[in-house]
């Protein structure tokens, strides 16, 4: 089955994404810390990581950049409600795949996710 890995310290944000990947039949697991989400990464082997940047602790940027140490074939798309070029364009240049800014919809999510999923299994 396909596996996302929701990470974001925001339950609500991480139980609406939980339940709206999980409608569409996707393995969805989740994280709310840069910890947390590093070892479900070990534990699950997500296809698809969905990181919240800004995060406390350990951010999403260096989260991001363990978990490419890990897999390096993990899509890592970083999400945040902070409309910076600097920092999308940043975040694409340390690694990560994608960059999607809050609010969050749910049906370019769906669309997202599926568009990712059929570029890495076929």
């Amino acid at each position: 089955m396909e596996r996302v890995l929701v990470v974001d310290d925001e339950i609500h944000v991480v139980r609406l994404l939980q339940n709206y990947l999980a409608s569409k039949k996707y393995d969805v697991y989740t994280a709310t810390s840069g910890l947390e989400a590093i070892q479900k990464v070990k534990d699950m082997s997500p296809h698809i990581v969905l990181l919240d940047i800004i995060m406390p602790g350990m951010g999403g940027i260096e989260t991001m950049q363990e978990i490419k140490k890990i897999n390096p074939k993990i899509v890592v798309t970083m999400v945040t409600a902070i409309i910076d070029e600097e920092l999308a364009k940043r975040t694409l240049q340390l690694g990560a795949d994608d960059y999607i800014v809050k609010p969050l919809d749910l049906k370019f999510i769906g669309a997202y996710v599926t568009v990712k999923m059929v570029q890495l299994l076929g």
